[in-house]
């Protein structure tokens, strides 16, 4: 956060000079009184310990407990100024120095959570950690991390001797403790130098804390269970929260083993990564008595898997393979059968890949717990895996969602960290992507070696390669693998776990594996998993293991080494299109920008990829070709006049590019599937559409391109295809511009006819067999479009199907409505309702608990073509309890609709005051947005601004302003392809 801005207060400068003089004076004074206490700066300064427990932090064995004694009073300003005096130092950079090597930590916590205690607005811990450490340089500085720590003490003791233990070890005095703010960084001045090659003992002890706001460090949890509201405590380290509960030296590549003591009221339990070792009791100052749990050493693993839970919890658990693995969850939870699932699953899952890279899994236990909030997050921390409940629980007769599939994925992903990321670190930050790629990839392996019927192309598809290529492009900030040196902020770090890390990187390792071979990929990774096992590795390391591989077999060739191939996807942003002339067989790459431009030079990317190319021609697999330049001929590519003569790239769509063909590519493309659509597979004809009209919205190739594709679409079963077309012909500009009267009945024809097919299958199975659905994951997760679809273009069956389920579910609540359509009944159940299912619907919104359920009720009721409805439902928004539609915009909900948007303008003349308490600021300029969204002229942004001008800051309307432009600008573009899209409609229907 910057500095404040002026306050406007003026003094003379005869009075300023005397201030400033007593001011540096008085500075100066307390400067030297802090150098001589030494006492540790605190970030922020730390409010009133809980009066309940001892004031200092619990002792480690061999430690006597310290007398209570109140700690000298931070002074914020002398600590700023002693950080302003002081020179540049290491203190500045991101990496600790290499002084110091941990070996070993003895941690012990006591967070100071007591059952009944809900408040919780000053809880906080206090600890004690003992670092044995390895001097590799002399230094009179030791710098570790920590954070938002009050620092209690700090002691180094050594050299240490091997043989007698610390008992006969001296002291090294500290001289002076201060706090690097920026680096975040606790900093010990030392009276003497450490000796390189000796051992030390760093003994810190700390309080802090307990987040309650988000999911860092230590943070609190408050539940409701067996009717009653209960808290509990748990842990994210990852990637550098670890420091906010210890201090430590937080880098990857610095493991240690740890011995973790966690103090917690006697109706906890205490969970870590390890298991019990003993337990014992003790009493505070007051009396109370607290249970001391202790756990067994763990293996050599980086502070960032380190974790504890408290919680007042039931399990249940099975053997596998003689390790107990256990499943934490509310007792309400566990009692409902909601964790035999994932119990069920999980075992198999860590045999299959055990045996799969003939490594075991090297701790005796593991547990996974399920918590009521973790911002919808899962985390592989080794032996105590932590999970957001929606994400792990599935109630026994929840057989009609995707949600089974995504947990066996979720579940798949951490336990696949087991191996990548927990057994072999990757050595620092930047290449995250070791970690998060291939446990990405592995989810895909896992699932299929269970679920062989699942069509694993087309689901990586959907799942994985369809979102990030939709992101990725030329000119994105960054690329998979980064240097080390390009990050200077510790929040560069959290920025990584982004969609390149986890979905490119899994696209990225799934390309690899498909120009290999699967003995090859897999037996190079069990070799990298070896050699690295308790270590670290860089991205160099993985790549020379595959090198390896190939060079002991001679059946795979390639052009180049490993490294040079991978290193071109990795180390560079975006990916290539591929474009080939079928009539002269010229294939060419080129960066894929967000809208091409006819000067590809003014643009700063002038690498190119080395390319794996898989093909088939005529519906046979080709032979493998490199595309190692800008562009190559590749005659066996070349096709005849005859109409069965076609070809497609890309195999499987395993390469991480786009494809484009010149014009005769295309139309014997579309020649085929209008002819017999079945000879190309269901992935390609996938592909063919994302391809197709990704290149079209970006300038690669016409739109009229895209659109013959679709010309054979009543013969099209597969949904999945359905999806990808409507998903790029409905999007949701459309739906909600009424503007859109010209291509809607055209649209509405063109479609309608060829739809009709798959909406008669899949309405069938929903009126006759619902349950057939279950095993379907492609149609679980592409209805809900296709029906929504089929209802906007008017078709008179999906109206009164939505009629009919709605009106049952009404009067028949335990007919519940198939949730892959849901969203779709809900909305039209109101839209083509009045005041009586709209109440109904309300009334079963204020009976609702789940967070998930009310988002989709509250944005269901926002459904209705009724303006005086709408207006109820805003008034209700911002008159009611704020406890009452508080996970939704109820005002952003209703201006998305065609109607809403007119109706919460007018709204919002009246009410911005009470929109704006209710909602927040910046809650008005996100509706302008959403009420804008049509906008295609100045004029109209004129009105805007003219209507908002009361309602925004001056910086606000600034912003608006530009915003409004994009959009328009954006809309302009839309429309010349809207136009286009009318025309070839009216030629082709």
């Amino acid at each position: 956060m910057g500095p404040p801005a002026s306050s406007g207060f003026y003094v003379s400068r005869a009075v300023a000079l005397l201030l400033a003089g007593l001011a540096a004076a008085l500075l100066l004074a307390l400067a030297v009184l802090a150098s001589l206490y030494g006492h540790c700066a605190r970030v922020p300064p730390s409010e009133l310990r809980d009066r309940g427990a001892p004031a200092a932090a619990p002792s480690l064995p061999g430690q006597q407990e310290p007398t209570a004694q109140p700690s000298p009073t931070p002074e914020p300003d002398v600590a700023a100024t002693r950080r302003n005096r002081r020179p540049p130092g290491p203190w500045d950079q991101l990496r600790l120095p290499p002084w110091l090597v941990p070996l070993h930590y003895e941690l012990e916590l006591w967070p100071r959570l007591r059952p009944g205690d809900l408040s919780a607005s000053a809880l906080r811990f206090a600890g004690r950690v003992n670092i044995t450490v390895r001097c590799t340089a002399a230094t009179a500085r030791l710098l570790l991390h920590s954070l938002f720590l009050d620092c209690e003490s700090a002691e180094v003791r050594g050299p240490l001797s091997p043989d007698a233990g610390d008992a006969s070890a001296g002291r090294v005095s500290v001289v002076e403790r201060w706090f690097a703010v920026d680096m975040q960084y606790l900093v010990l001045e030392l009276g003497d130098a450490l000796q390189p090659g000796r051992l030390y003992e760093l003994r810190l002890g700390f309080s802090g804390a307990v987040s309650q706001d988000t999911r860092e460090g230590l943070f609190l949890n408050l539940y409701t269970d067996q009717g009653e509201r209960r808290a509990l405590l748990a842990s994210q380290m990852e990637p550098t929260f670890a420091r906010n509960v210890f201090p430590c030296f937080d880098e990857p590549a610095l493991k240690a083993t740890f011995n973790i003591t966690i103090i917690h009221h006697p109706r906890y339990v205490a969970l870590s990564n390890m298991p019990k070792l003993s337990q014992s009791e003790k009493e505070d100052v007051n009396g109370s008595k607290w249970t001391v749990t202790t756990f067994h050493t763990t293996p050599h693993m980086p502070t960032y898997l380190a974790a504890f839970v408290i919680c007042d919890y039931e399990h249940i658990s099975r053997i596998e393979r003689g390790k107990e693995i256990r499943i934490w969850a509310r007792k309400d939870a566990i009692a409902d059968g909601n964790a035999d699932f994932a119990l069920n699953i999980t075992g198999p899952i860590f045999s299959f890949l055990e045996d799969l890279f003939n490594i075991s899994y090297p701790l005796p236990k593991t547990d996974i717990i399920a918590l009521p909030t973790f911002d919808n997050r899962a985390m592989e921390n080794w032996g105590l895996l932590t999970f957001d409940e929606s994400l792990l629980l599935l109630q026994p007769n929840d057989k009609l969602t995707e949600k089974k599939i995504m947990i066996f994925y979720i579940v798949s992903h951490e336990i696949g960290h087991q191996w990548f990321g927990n057994l072999v670190t990757m050595n620092w930050w930047n290449n995250i992507w070791l970690n998060e790629g291939f446990a990405s990839y592995f989810e895909f392996g896992i699932i299929n070696h269970f679920n062989p019927k699942l069509p694993r192309n087309e689901i990586f598809f959907s799942n994985i390669l369809h979102g990030v290529l939709r992101e990725d492009h030329a000119l994105v900030s960054r690329a998979v693998s980064m240097k080390v040196e390009s990050f200077t902020e510790t929040n560069e770090i959290n920025e990584l776990f982004d969609l390149f890390t986890y979905n490119k990187g899994a696209s990225l390792a799934r390309m690899l594996a498909s120009f290999l071979n699967e003995k090859i990929f897999i037996s190079a990774l069990k070799s990298y998993l070896e050699t690295f096992s308790y270590s670290n590795a860089e991205q160099d390391d993985l790549w020379r293991h595959f090198q390896m591989a190939i060079d002991h077999q001679s059946k795979i060739l390639l052009p180049t080494t490993v490294k040079s191939i991978m290193d071109s996807w990795t180390q560079q942003s975006g990916f290539p299109v591929i474009t080939l002339n079928v009539s002269t067989g010229v294939m060419k790459q080129e960066p894929f920008y967000l809208g091409k431009v006819k000067n590809q030079t003014l643009l700063a990317h002038n690498d190119t990829w080395i390319i794996p190319i898989l093909w088939i021609k005529n519906g046979t697999t080709q032979s493998l070709v490199w595309l190692d330049k800008s562009s190559k001929v590749f005659p066996e590519m070349q096709v005849s006049d005859s109409d069965h003569d076609w070809v497609i790239l890309n195999l499987n769509v395993t390469g991480y590019y786009r494809v484009n063909y010149d014009k005769l590519g295309w139309k014997k493309l579309n020649q085929q599937l209008e002819k017999d659509p079945k000879a190309i597979p269901v992935i390609h004809r996938l592909q063919l559409v994302d391809d197709a009209f990704s290149l079209s919205k970006n300038d690669y190739i016409e739109i009229e391109t895209a659109l013959d594709l679709t010309k054979y679409l009543a013969e099209e079963d597969e949904i999945i295809v359905w999806h990808a077309v409507l998903m790029n012909l409905v999007t949701r500009d459309l739906v909600s511009d009424v503007n859109n009267h010209d291509i809607y009945p055209l649209l509405k024809k063109y479609l309608l006819k060829r739809l009709i097919s798959i909406w008669n299958t899949y309405s069938t199975i929903i009126r006759e067999n619902v349950t057939a659905l279950q095993e379907d994951y492609l149609a679980l997760i592409s209805l809900e479009k296709v029906f929504g679809t089929a209802c906007w273009l008017g078709l008179e069956d999906c109206l009164q199907l939505s009629r009919e389920l709605f009106r049952n579910w009404m009067n028949h609540p335990e007919n519940e409505i198939p949730n892959p359509i849901k969203n779709v009944i809900l909305c039209y159940g109101i839209a083509l309702g009045n005041d009586k299912e709209w109440d109904f619907l309300l009334k079963i919104y204020n009976n609702n608990t789940k967070e998930e359920e009310r988002i989709q009720l509250a944005y269901a009721m926002s459904c209705s073509k009724d303006p005086w409805i709408l207006n109820r439902y805003m008034d209700y928004a911002i008159t009611v309890s704020p406890f009452t539609f508080n996970e939704t915009n109820v005002i952003e909900a209703v201006a998305a609709s065609e109607v809403g948007r007119y109706v919460a303008k007018d709204f919002l003349i009246n009410n911005w005051q009470a929109v704006s308490e209710r909602y927040g600021t910046q809650s008005l300029v996100t509706l302008l947005y959403v009420i804008g969204r049509t906008i295609s002229t100045d004029s109209q942004i004129l009105e805007l601004q003219q209507f908002c001008s009361n309602m925004l800051e001056e910086h606000q309307r600034l912003t608006v302003q530009a915003k409004l432009q994009t959009i328009k600008n954006e809309n302009l573009k839309n429309k010349e392809r809207s136009a286009r899209i009318v025309a070839w409609l009216r030629k082709n229907t």
